[in-house]
């Protein structure tokens, strides 16, 4: 088996990581791997509540994850226990490498939310985006950043993410 090919038991680790460090681990079913595309299905791995306001993820929500080995983001559609759809929360991050078991992904701080009706499509953190220093470490990767989160605010405007995740 390569480094790049999903394990065969459909047991994956999303190793989450940001500004060099392991920002969270956690386990996840795999569901799907084209070579292109991964999809995961995992349930909340944080700890208690997290609320944003905007949407509150808590025990019992469970996220189908898809990640891309030659995209800038990761689209996770996040379900309550009952299995209503919450909405979508989008991480813009460097393209998914597959390692033996281990999905590592870095988070390049910018994110977006689009409820599940539609009606809500958030920009978030591109404060943090612009004190990361990205732009002048890297301008080429900040300029993919950006384009990405450009392309998702497109997408969660304009009828969703079904052609992108189907």
């Amino acid at each position: 088996m390569s480094a790049n090919s999903a394990d065969p038991s459909g047991q994956l680790e999303v190793v989450l990581v940001k500004a060099g460090r392991t920002k969270i681990r956690y386990a996840a079913d795999l569901i799907g791997d084209d070579g292109t595309r991964i999809a995961v299905h995992a349930p909340w791995a944080g700890e208690g509540v997290r609320d944003f306001g905007f949407v509150r993820f808590e025990k019992g929500d469970v996220f189908t994850e898809y990640y891309w080995r030659d995209r800038w983001y990761a689209v996770k559609e996040v379900c309550d226990s009952a299995g209503v759809v919450k909405g979508w929360y989008c991480d813009i991050t460097r393209p998914a490498v597959l390692s033996g078991t281990e999905l590592i992904v870095e988070d390049l701080d910018l994110d977006l939310w689009r409820s599940a009706d539609g009606q809500d499509v958030l920009r978030l953190d591109e404060d943090e985006f612009a004190e990361s220093g990205l732009a002048q470490r890297d301008p080429q990767a900040a300029a993919a950043a950006a384009a990405a989160l450009d392309e998702l605010e497109r997408l969660a405007l304009h009828g969703g993410f079904d052609a992108l995740l189907t």
